[in-house]
């Protein structure tokens, strides 16, 4: 019976192992810096965190999944420190899933459990913790008690303190948006692809026949084809991006489903007449692979990059890539994003830029 309990302490202590490993693993996926700005950005900002405390408790909370990854695999202060450490991580998590639960549905979207390398709803992460504290109770009822004070300590707090060390060390804090500045290339009037310039200008004259003392007076009416001038928000970007219809995309070069649809648009702009200028906002993550973004998207547009952090709070809060905006004078008039719901529709868009003024305004 010993060896049976021991067999299966063991296999629990490497299922938790796994799992926190993986966790904290995943949460560096597909690069270190850019997978815990977006872990920063989508669940720690939103529960009220700031941005000058965030990416220090990221990269510790991070670290100390890291820790606990290994510790649980070795035998010291086990049952008296670890074990109680990791059902209180997991009860903590599952707490603030219940929350999300309860206040915004847990059957959609990404809980960061995993990062962006196993997506998760709120719900399955709940009953995974769950099952995972189930586990490390049992561990902890059938863990033999042993006299502790022989144990090292000091094991303890060097592989918690290097793990968060090398959170640091893989993904150095940067400073905030406003103290630092990106290197973009210079801005652009136009793209690869014939510009066509749309004339917005319309002016209808109708003919007042009322007739008073033999005179007929001709009363020049002008009809608006086009919305009032607007600031959009991003004229710090593209200077000319309030003026005129405008196609504004925010995209990430390494995104297979930001090239789509960047590709996408270059279809449509090629076979459309006055198709509205494409300026694309870059998030500063695999930056090399832009000219193979244009390359695979079939033509260059002009852009701008931006780092990760601000990336994600001008793409809106809640949101994803790819994005992809329809302006026309700095009047946002739709706004498709992610791979869901809103996801860019060709056939939506062609269909939208197709209207008259008159038709958007309804």
């Amino acid at each position: 019976m010993a060896i049976s309990k021991n067999n299966i302490a063991w296999g629990i202590r490497i299922v938790i192992s796994f799992l926190f490993l993986l966790s904290a693993v995943a949460k560096l996926y597909p690069s270190p810096y850019f997978a815990i700005s977006t872990f920063e950005v989508k669940q720690l900002y939103p529960m009220g965190f700031s941005e000058g405390f965030a990416p220090y408790f990221s990269r510790v909370l991070i670290g100390i999944e890291l820790a606990l990854g290994f510790l649980i695999l070795q035998k010291n202060f086990l049952r008296s420190i670890v074990i109680p450490a990791t059902i209180l991580l997991l009860a903590v998590f599952t707490t603030h899933l219940l929350i999300e639960t309860i206040q915004n549905g847990g059957n959609s979207g990404n809980c960061g459990c995993f990062g962006s390398l196993l997506p998760m709803t709120p719900i399955e992460a709940i009953l995974k913790n769950v099952a995972a504290m189930a586990l490390l109770i049992w561990l902890f009822i059938i863990m033999p008690k042993s006299n502790e004070k022989h144990d090292n300590f000091w094991l303890l707090t060097t592989v918690t303190l290097a793990s968060i060390l090398a959170l640091f060390m893989l993904a150095p804090i940067q400073p905030i948006e406003s103290s630092f500045t990106v290197s973009t290339p210079e801005e652009t009037t136009t793209d690869t692809i014939p510009e066509t310039i749309v004339d917005t200008t319309k002016t209808v004259i109708i003919k007042d026949t009322v007739k008073k003392v033999a005179e007929i007076k001709e009363i020049v009416k002008a009809i608006p084809t086009e919305p009032a001038k607007h600031k959009s928000g991003y004229a710090h970007y593209f200077s000319n991006i309030d003026k005129g219809r405008k196609t504004l995309c925010f995209f990430v070069p390494g995104c297979d489903h930001c090239r789509d649809a960047a590709k996408e648009l270059t279809e449509m702009r090629k076979n459309t007449k006055d198709f509205p200028e494409i300026s694309i906002i870059f998030m500063n993550e695999e930056a090399d692979l832009i000219p193979a973004f244009f390359k695979y998207a079939g033509a260059e547009y002009p852009y701008k990059i931006i780092e990760v952090i601000p990336f994600w709070k001008v793409l809106g809060s809640g949101k994803d890539t790819p994005g992809v905006k329809y302006l026309w004078n700095g009047n946002d008039y739709k706004y498709y994003w992610g791979i869901g719901d809103n996801k860019f529709d060709a056939a939506d868009f062609q269909n939208l830029i197709s209207k008259p003024y008159s038709e958007l305004k309804k």
